[in-house]
């Protein structure tokens, strides 16, 4: 199975690392090297180290690539410049989410769009469609970039030893193009997936194997998807094929920041985002505790406390940082409300929850 996988340029360093691999998007990547819980705590209170090169980068160049970028996208791209990325999403003519995505401005016509790893195909295919009316080039560059993530509280100052620029005042989402780290040119994005403070960068595929062993010379944890999960999940964020599809909305998904229908330019879903920015959508995404034993796995339905269905589970784990088991739902948005219990069904039981902030960290 794993030999019919798509692999990264690290899929070797992987191996000699003992880590364990999975089937991911496609994509033979590691779930764990030492233990989600040991690697979870790394990036909470010192240093982890991703690889993200299986994410997919897509390049749309020209004349009107602007033009092309802001008709795809939900968010106002007219916010972007060259050092100030953006989180957006890619919507359908229903406001569905096709993927959620960064959008890096390389320069005045170039635009760097960085999509979920299981969705590059598809989300590559639908940009040349829709490119058909634009003087732009839509061009798939994933094999041409690796990525690497370093996440947590020390991760600043570990890039600053290694980078001349000063990044002591980044903030999120802002990033640098042309830095030398070990040695390598790569683009710098302050961003991550852990609700950490922390950095993703962009190099050249063949530097990716040279700067994840130079950067493991430190005192960093190499960490693979379990925690990747477990850590984003406490932070509150979104996965897509999850918490995020073609059938949620960024209002129903909880990510309404990344969604601006009040611009004049028009979008893809804008007429659908609209309505449901004025009129509000009939389903939200919410934070939910257990209170019973169990962990809320992904698709569990969700009854209020008199049996009415009102949702169901799309993302669930145990959180490392307070042992609690704790996920995201998408719920009837009159059901909502804060500290509300709740019940799960948990195979052939039911068991009691409660809706919390989906952001379970404390900073």
């Amino acid at each position: 199975m794993v030999n019919e996988l798509k692999r990264t340029p690290l899929y070797q360093n992987f191996v000699d690392l003992g880590a364990k691999i999975v089937e991911f998007g496609g994509w033979a990547m590691p779930v764990q090297f030492s233990s989600i819980k040991e690697e979870h705590n790394a990036v909470r209170t010192n240093m982890g180290l991703f690889d993200v090169s299986h994410m997919g980068e897509i390049l749309i160049k020209g004349s009107e690539a602007d033009q092309l970028v802001q008709y795809l996208l939900s968010n106002d791209t007219d916010n972007l410049d060259t050092t100030k990325a953006q989180y957006t999403a890619l919507c359908n003519e229903q406001g569905g989410i096709i993927d959620d995505l960064i959008t890096y401005k390389l320069s005045e016509k170039a635009y760097l769009l960085v999509v979920n790893a299981g969705n590059t195909d598809k989300d590559f295919e639908w940009m040349k469609k829709q490119s058909e009316n634009f003087d732009a080039e839509v061009l798939n560059v994933s094999t041409d970039y690796g990525q690497l993530a370093i996440q947590g509280p020390n991760a600043r100052d570990f890039v600053q030893k290694h980078v001349k620029q000063n990044i002591s005042e980044m903030s999120p989402f802002e990033f640098l193009q042309d830095v030398e780290f070990f040695g390598k040119n790569v683009i710098l994005s302050q961003s991550g997936y852990t609700g950490e403070d922390g950095f993703e960068i962009y190099c050249k595929s063949d530097d990716t194997p040279f700067l994840w062993d130079s950067i493991l010379e430190f005192d960093v944890e190499p960490c693979g998807l379990g925690a990747r999960d477990t850590l984003r999940l406490e932070a509150g964020l979104p996965l897509h094929g999850q918490d995020l599809s073609e059938s949620i909305t960024p209002y129903e998904g909880g990510i309404a920041f990344a969604a601006k229908p009040l611009i004049d330019a028009d979008f893809i879903g804008k007429k659908v985002l609209k309505d449901q920015k004025e009129n509000g959508s009939k389903r939200r995404t919410v934070g939910i505790e257990m209170i019973d034993k169990g962990i809320p796995r992904t698709g569990y339905t969700v009854y209020d406390i008199d049996g009415n269905e009102i949702g169901e589970v799309t993302s669930g784990t145990q959180s490392s940082l307070t042992g609690k088991s704790i996920g995201l739902a998408i719920i009837d948005r009159d059901a909502f409300e804060m500290g509300k219990e709740i019940i799960i069904q948990i195979r052939k039981r039911q068991a009691k929850a409660k809706i919390v902030k989906k952001n379970q960290i404390s900073k």
